[in-house]
């Protein structure tokens, strides 16, 4: 399971629906492998979401929560209007650093 990261903006002036959690959780369609989204609102006009994705490969998960977002922007009305801003595997560079010696 990956965790990928998504960023949608809103045009200039507009601002994200209140439902917005409802309505991201209702492009998720059971064969795009989500087992669950979560929802950041970032400003009034942006959010980012975490999907955390089945998926053989980094770049399946990648693939496919980009293709929830398009579904997304295509299908939801209040969203037409947003534009993806970048999708990827969140870094997490404490896990990886060396640990110092005891």
């Amino acid at each position: 399971m990956y965790l990928v990261h998504t960023h949608l903006e809103l045009p200039c002036g507009e601002q994200l629906p209140h439902d917005v959690r409802v309505l991201v959780r209702s492009a998720i369609l059971p064969g795009d492998r989500v087992e669950h989204v979560a929802v950041h609102p970032r400003s009034p006009s942006a959010l980012t979401l975490g999907f955390y994705v089945v998926a053989g490969t980094l770049d399946e998960a990648e693939e496919r929560a980009v293709r929830v977002c398009g579904r997304l922007l295509r299908s939801v009305p209040q969203l037409a209007g947003a534009r993806l801003t970048g999708a990827g595997v969140p870094l997490l560079p404490l896990a990886f650093a060396p640990q110092p010696a005891d």
